[in-house]
């Protein structure tokens, strides 16, 4: 149901789920799914995490042929 929603709006999909990952593998886009590699965190991390991937996302989502980004944080 949310990939079906996401499709017909153009929305991005953003998931930590790996069957999300495996569904745009197969199917591609629309709808594009950042996948969010990032264990155990709280809300602010991943918030975090997509704004400091802003321009990332912007560009992806710009670019017709590309599904799928793979985000992740390193700590340093």
């Amino acid at each position: 149901m949310i990939w079906e929603y996401a499709k017909i709006n153009r929305l991005i999909i953003v998931s930590k789920d790996v069957d999300t990952h495996d569904l745009s593998l197969i199917f591609g886009n629309p709808p594009k799914v950042i996948w969010l590699r990032l264990g155990n965190c709280s809300t602010k991390q991943v918030e975090k995490v997509l704004r400091s991937h802003y321009e990332a996302i912007q560009w992806v989502y710009s670019q017709g042929e590309l599904s799928l980004l793979t985000l992740f944080e390193i700590d340093a």
